[in-house]
């Protein structure tokens, strides 16, 4: 029997927006321009990327990506609807998935908050497995929105393979006229990589783990800036009605 998402899924992608375009054929700015910047990519001199990406998403409001955050993370096959042709699964670290997720009495932003979720996705052709470990604004030294005028879903990131974080993202959904924007930002990599856990042990194998996710590239940095703009914009089209129909789940 399919689910009853299931018909939501679309494996046809929209092509990128217009500015999503111009950011790429730009290629990479100066550090120093980034941070003003709401699409672009660089690479900072320690090797760490950060990338801006900008939706526009008519008919969205805030609260309906904060219910998605907590929605989602239980089942593959809903992670699957927002990027069809790149997630491949998604499950909380806390073990509470399937049937017991959606009986959990939360809501809203209750759902992810302080909470772990393990995804396989491709970025690129590159196969990645996350974590991504939700947290307040201010645990980034952010203030938290008024509920009226939008809502920020940050995280930090890491592997779920090895005991390393990598970086955080903010995604700042602000109510528009019509809708919302929303304001997405990665930084990953350089001296953000550091490695979970404390001791003697956990320090002696810290460089040969570390090694891999300390220096990232412009390709990695294109790669994800085209990945968050394909799986925010191609979502952004189906949550009005996918809310509608399931928000209460």
């Amino acid at each position: 029997m399919s689910e009853p998402w299931s018909r939501y899924l679309d494996l046809e992608m929209a092509a990128l927006p217009d500015h999503v375009v111009v950011a790429l054929q730009h290629g990479p700015v100066a550090p120093t321009a980034i941070g003003s910047l709401p699409d672009g990519y660089a690479v900072h001199p320690d090797r760490s990327i950060e990338v801006a990406v900008r939706t526009l998403m008519p008919g969205v409001t805030p609260s309906m990506w904060d219910w998605w955050f907590g929605w989602h993370g239980s089942r593959d096959s809903r992670y699957r609807l927002w990027h069809p042709r790149a997630h491949v699964s998604a499950q909380w670290a806390d073990g509470i998935n399937g049937d017991a997720a959606d009986a959990d009495p939360r809501r809203g932003r209750e759902r992810y908050l302080g909470r772990t979720s393990h995804v396989v996705e491709y970025l690129g052709s590159t196969l990645v497995h996350g974590a991504i470990s939700f947290v307040p604004p201010g645990d980034l030294g952010l203030v938290e929105p008024h509920p009226d005028s939008g809502t920020r879903v940050c995280a930090v990131l890491g592997s779920s393979q090895v005991p390393v974080d990598i970086g955080w993202f903010v995604h700042d959904v602000r109510a528009v006229e019509g809708g919302s924007e929303m304001w997405s930002r990665f930084r990953l990599g350089g001296s953000l990589a550091v490695l979970r856990g404390t001791g003697a042990r956990a320090r002696r194998a810290s460089t040969t783990l570390l090694r891999p996710f300390t220096r990232r590239t412009e390709l990695e940095a294109r790669a994800l800036l085209v990945h968050c703009a394909q799986e925010m914009n191609h979502l952004a089209v189906r949550l009005p009605d996918l809310y509608a129909d399931l928000g209460d789940a």
